[in-house]
């Protein structure tokens, strides 16, 4: 099995027109799918040429409290932040410059080892982290450990280890593999291009 990077990270906000004046015209994500029905709005930027951030508006659900990235929280929680990767690393004092004019809160840049980092947050209270590649350290193609205690799973190595979960014994038959219509199925009509 191959990934082509992620697709989309799904995230919820209460104000879609807000959201959108800080995705697209902020940070300069192009908005690429705006659907959505009454009550319902789901809309997607662009943040590379495979990769998107979607979010569903829902009026009624309450702001997340914020969070700084990375601290540790007790209690429920299924998310820290996003970190977005930039091509150069002057983008970061730009993003940083950008945010602040705005009025958001921008962090120093951080040297992480392998990432050069700046840390913000949406309207939505999303923690966001703006991240540029260290040259001279490439985790993808040399993989790292410098945890001082790694578990005995950890110490497995980098690569997926097989039979750590059971295979499926046969694939699915071909009157298994359905694909139900959902809610974009408007978005192959031509109708539906985006008209300036």
């Amino acid at each position: 099995m191959r990934y082509g990077g992620i697709h989309h990270l799904a995230m919820v906000t209460r104000d879609m027109d807000t959201t959108i004046r800080f995705w697209r015209d902020l940070l300069g994500m192009r908005l690429v799918v705006a659907m959505g029905r009454p009550g319902y709005r789901h809309y997607f930027f662009a943040i590379s040429e495979t990769d998107t951030i979607a979010f569903f508006e829902w009026p009624d659900a309450a702001p997340v409290e914020e969070k700084d990235h990375g601290v540790p929280v007790r209690g429920p929680v299924a998310f820290d932040h996003v970190s977005l990767a930039v091509e150069r690393s002057d983008d970061l004092w730009e993003l940083k410059k950008r945010l602040e004019s705005a009025g958001f809160w921008a962090s120093e840049v951080i040297d992480h080892g392998f990432i050069w980092s700046l840390y913000s947050f949406d309207p939505n209270r999303i923690a966001i982290e703006f991240s540029h590649p260290r040259p001279d350290v490439d985790v993808r193609r040399r993989p790292r450990l410098v945890d001082p205690h790694p578990s005995a799973v950890t110490l497995q190595g980098p690569d997926p280890v097989s039979g750590a979960w059971p295979s499926p014994s046969t694939p699915l038959d071909e009157d298994e593999r359905r694909v139900y219509p959902g809610e974009g199925e408007k978005l192959r009509s031509p109708e539906s291009i985006w008209k300036p």
